[in-house]
C-alpha cells in the first residue's frame, strides 16, 4: 500500500536565508507511516509564519495562541465550522492557484485543508540559485519542507499527504514508474479522498478541471478524475463502507488562473516596453476562461501578496527572477484583477440532489440524495457496489435536474463568496 501521512501541521519558522528552515511539525499517521516523522519539528500554535505583515482583519501575521485540532468542530450552534479542502497535485501548486482566497477564508474562520496528492520528486530544479550539490539527491525531503512552508504561509490548518509518488510531464521516463500516481488505481485514490473527506467534513471542495487539451500533465489529469467519484460518493453509505460516516460536501469548485488577470497583465507588460512571458498558448487559455458562463470571482484585495510569498517558499521551483511570475511591480501586480477564478463543477440543491453542471450548455443534471444526520447523504440510484465503477453506472442514467435558470441563481450565490 502506498505510504499516506496526515500532517495535523503546526506552521514552519519563516525561512532563514542560507538554510532550509525546520517545519514545525506533528504527525498523525494514516495507513502506512512515512520517514518524515524526523527530529527539529516541535509542536506550536497554529497561525502563519511571523512575517511582519499584516492582514486585512488588522491582525498581524505571527502566530496566534489558540489550539488547531486535526478537524472541525461543530460550533456553539450546533453547526459544522466551514471547511474548506483544496486538492492539489504537487508541492508548489498550493501556492501558484488560489492561495489567496485559501488565506483570505483562514482570516475568516474557515478551517482550511490541503490535500496534496504527490511528493513532487520529478520537479525541475527552476532557481539556480537553489541548483547546489545534494539539491536533487534530496528533492523529495526539500520540496516536502517548502510544502510545509508555504503552507504556512498561505494559512492552512492542516496538510494531508496521499504519498503517491510524481508521475512526471507527459512521455517522460517517470511515467513508467509502477508507483506514479498516474499508475495508480483510480479506486484506491478516490478511496482514500473519500475517507478523508468524510473524516474533515468539508462544505466546500476546490480541485482541478479537466485540461488534457492544455495541460495534460498525468498528475493533475488525476486530480480531476479522482475528485469527481469522491465528492458524488462521499456521501453515500453503501459505497465506500469502511471510508468513516457519510459526509456530502455542498460545492465543488475548479481553480482556474485567472484569465482576466493574466490578459491585464500582458497588456501591463506591453506597456511597460517588457517582454510577455504570456506568449499566444496562454492568451487563449486565458481568453477561454473569461468566456466560460459559471466563473466564480473570489475578491481576494489584501491578500496577493500571500501568493508571491507562498511561491518564494519554493525554493527549488521558483526563480525569484522570472518574469512570469514577477516581472512586474507589486504595486501593479495588487491593482490587476485583485481576484481569484473558480469554475463550479458540482453543487447540492436545496432538494438535496447533486447537480452536475455543464458549462458548455449552461444546463446541469442531478442525482436524487437522501439526508442523513451527518450531512446529505447521496443515493447513487439502482446503482451498486462499493466504488467509481458504481457512480459511472449511474452518471449513465442521470436526468436533466435543473435549467440555466436554477444555476444562474446559484452562481449569484455564490459570486465572491465559495460557501453562499
Amino acid at each position: 500500500m502506498v505510504p499516506h501521512a496526515r500532517n495535523n501541521y503546526r506552521p514552519a519558522h519563516a525561512r532563514t536565508a542560507g538554510r532550509w528552515p525546520d517545519n514545525n511539525i506533528r504527525l498523525n499517521l494514516l495507513y502506512t507511516p512515512m520517514d518524515m516523522d524526523r527530529p527539529g519539528h516541535p509542536q506550536t500554535s497554529p497561525g502563519r509564519a511571523g512575517n511582519g505583515d499584516v492582514r486585512p482583519d488588522g491582525a498581524s501575521d505571527g502566530a496566534s495562541d489558540g489550539a488547531s485540532d486535526s478537524m472541525p468542530h461543530p460550533t456553539s450552534a450546533g453547526q459544522e465550522r466551514r471547511c474548506l479542502m483544496v486538492i492539489h497535485a504537487h508541492p508548489d501548486d498550493e501556492s501558484s492557484k488560489g492561495s489567496a482566497t485559501v488565506a483570505r477564508y483562514h482570516d475568516e474562520g474557515v478551517y482550511t485543508i490541503l490535500v496534496c496528492c504527490t511528493g513532487g520528486e520529478e520537479g525541475d530544479i527552476l532557481n539556480p540559485a537553489a541548483n547546489s550539490p545534494g539539491v536533487r539527491e534530496n528533492i523529495a525531503t526539500i520540496r516536502h519542507d517548502e510544502l510545509h512552508d508555504a503552507a504556512s504561509i498561505i494559512g492552512y490548518d492542516e496538510v494531508v499527504h496521499l504519498g503517491y509518488r510524481d508521475s512526471g510531464m507527459p512521455d517522460s521516463p517517470a511515467n513508467r514508474h509502477p508507483e506514479a500516481f498516474a499508475n495508480v488505481s483510480l479506486e484506491a485514490v478516490v478511496s482514500k479522498l473519500v475517507t478523508e473527506i468524510r473524516r474533515t467534513r468539508p462544505q466546500v471542495i476546490i480541485t482541478y478541471p479537466d485540461e488534457r487539451n492544455h495541460y495534460p500533465h498525468p498528475d493533475h489529469i488525476r486530480v480531476h478524475d479522482a475528485s469527481l467519484p469522491a465528492f458524488d460518493a462521499a456521501g453515500d453509505p453503501s459505497l465506500y463502507p469502511d471510508a468513516g460516516k457519510p459526509w456530502q460536501p455542498s460545492r465543488l469548485f475548479y481553480v482556474l488562473f485567472s484569465g482576466g488577470r493574466i490578459l491585464e497583465m500582458h497588456e501591463q507588460f506591453l506597456l511597460a516596453g517588457k517582454q510577455s512571458p504570456f506568449d499566444k498558448r496562454w492568451l487563449e487559455r486565458a481568453a477561454s476562461w473569461t468566456a466560460k458562463k459559471s466563473i466564480i470571482r473570489i475578491d481576494v484585495t489584501g491578500y496577493t501578496h500571500i501568493r508571491r510569498k507562498a511561491l518564494l517558499a519554493h525554493a527549488t521551483q521558483i526563480d525569484p527572477q522570472s518574469p512570469f511570475w514577477f516581472g512586474l511591480p507589486d504595486d501593479v501586480v495588487d491593482k490587476i484583477a485583485p481576484y481569484d477564478e473558480y469554475e463550479l463543477a458540482r453543487y447540492v440543491d436545496g432538494t438535496g440532489k447533486i447537480i452536475i453542471v455543464d458549462d458548455h450548455s449552461a444546463e446541469a443534471q442531478g442525482r436524487s440524495n437522501a439526508t442523513s444526520g451527518a450531512g446529505i447523504a447521496s443515493t447513487v440510484g439502482s446503482a451498486s457496489g462499493t466504488g467509481t465503477d458504481a457512480m459511472s453506472e449511474t452518471r449513465d442514467t442521470v436526468q436533466d435536474a435543473v435549467g440555466s435558470g436554477s444555476l444562474a441563481a446559484i452562481l449569484a450565490s455564490v459570486q465572491n463568496d465559495l460557501f453562499g
